[in-house]
């Protein structure tokens, strides 16, 4: 069974959230239920991911990088986070307590080690702030995980 782990960026368009779940169920199509998930569900790409694992029937593991992390992200994405969360057959909590870039990059990097593969929903360009996307993907590719970058053409965040 293979481990599959996710980063990627928050406060996508629609139109490439519809794009991004195109390419991410493609991506994960050939594993079916033989994987495992990895995401720390946060609205954006984790939640896309999250969203594909589960729809195909595989066993998804949740990050949470901080005891404040649900209440730091969007109010409208509680429901959603509480849903997958409820899901999660195995939850990773991180001893930190303020969901900041410290956390999310300790977050990112359990993630990569606890990953055979990671995808990546970037778009190339530098992390906007500590422990963003190219954070975690740098990370993962310093130790040598695989690294599958998934970004529609032509696409802007």
């Amino acid at each position: 069974m293979i481990r599959i782990g996710i980063t990627g960026h928050r406060n996508l368009t629609p139109d490439v959230s519809g794009a991004v779940a195109d390419l991410v169920k493609t991506h994960l199509e050939p594993y079916g239920c033989e994987m495992v998930g990895l995401s720390c569900l946060a609205d954006g790409a984790d939640v896309v991911f999250a969203e594909a694992v589960v729809a195909t029937g595989a066993p998804l593991e949740a990050i949470v990088p901080a005891t404040g992390y649900r209440e730091a992200l969007p109010d409208e994405h509680h429901p959603v986070y509480d849903r997958l969360l409820g899901q999660a057959v195995l939850v990773h909590a991180l001893p930190h307590g303020e969901s900041d870039p410290r956390a999310h990059m300790a977050a990112g990097r359990l993630l990569v080690e606890r990953c055979d593969q990671l995808v990546a929903v970037w778009d190339g360009e530098p992390a906007r702030g500590p422990g963003g996307t190219a954070d975690v993907v740098a990370y993962a590719q310093r130790i040598g995980r695989p690294v599958s970058v998934l970004w529609p053409e032509g696409a802007r965040r």
